[in-house]
């Protein structure tokens, strides 16, 4: 890993501040989230006001998950419609947030256990601007997206997060966007307005349980956490972005859960606060 001196110059466009940026975990759920004035799209909503506000944000989301590592590097980066079959007013919404090319550079240099990619033509995919069109709805705050290298296991991304630490106190937002149980193959449309099969809310509660006693070992192994584990993570990729929060966690930071409700049966929206 790079010296102190090295990452003090390579962020250097951006003033220490005296108390570290939070991190996030959001479960994003549903496209509908981003337009919908709900009980999840409130409590974003709120969060966002109740955080300092971020110089920047870099994402981590489910939905930009590639054969090594990306950040992009654009001067405006495209709002992506990354999904099919609904309605007109989804795939008309905008997120017209600023990058920062020069953080995406200093985002790369600071990842030193992998080569990290400057990328020109990604955008905001809707793990993202579902999102932070609550959190900041003015789309002021420049936003960065890092992506999901799929040939890396738990513990490499969760390490790599901890790269990014620096971040934190020059006043960049880091968060994962995805969705700790997710199994859209076992979706319930009787629950969607809330309701869990036993082994969702059984595994739910499990990571929770972990999270809040900072047991960060077995969630990085959860492949050992038996068969509930392997229906709530039947892809990793929804999963992932946890790691990234947690990862970027001091050991005396506090954590707090919010969203913390099943729907559709197999996804829960749960999300998580650190610092």
């Amino acid at each position: 890993m790079a010296n102190l001196s090295e990452l003090k110059n390579l962020t250097a466009n951006l003033p220490v501040q005296d108390e570290l940026m939070p991190v996030l975990f959001i479960g994003h759920g549903s496209p509908f989230n981003g337009i919908e004035d709900n009980e999840f799209s409130q409590k974003w909503a709120e969060t966002g006001r109740n955080i300092p506000v971020p110089k920047a944000v870099i994402v981590v989301s489910a939905h930009w998950f590639t054969r090594g590592t990306a950040v992009t590097a654009m001067n405006f980066p495209k709002t992506i419609h990354d999904f099919g079959g609904f309605p007109q007013a989804l795939f008309d919404v905008e997120y017209p947030a600023p990058g920062n090319p020069q953080l995406a550079a200093e985002t790369a240099k600071l990842i030193t256990s992998t080569e990290v990619v400057l990328d020109h033509d990604w955008g905001l995919d809707h793990g993202a601007w579902t999102v932070l069109k609550h959190m900041f709805p003015n789309a002021d705050i420049p936003v960065l997206q890092l992506s999901i290298d799929y040939t890396k296991d738990p513990k490499a991304h969760y390490e790599m997060a901890a790269e990014l630490y620096q971040l934190r106190r020059k006043g960049v937002l880091i968060l994962g966007s995805g969705n700790m149980v997710h199994n859209l193959r076992m979706l319930s449309w009787e629950m969607m307005d809330g309701g869990g099969y036993d082994w969702a809310l059984e595994m739910n509660d499990r990571f929770k349980n972990l999270i809040m006693n900072k047991e960060h070992q077995p969630l990085m192994a959860y492949q050992n956490l038996g068969k509930a584990a392997m229906l709530a993570i039947p892809t990793p990729e929804h999963y992932l972005p946890l790691l990234y929060t947690l990862g970027l966690q001091n050991n005396q930071e506090e954590v707090s859960v919010f969203n913390d409700k099943a729907v559709g049966g197999s996804l829960t929206m749960t999300s998580v606060r650190i610092g």
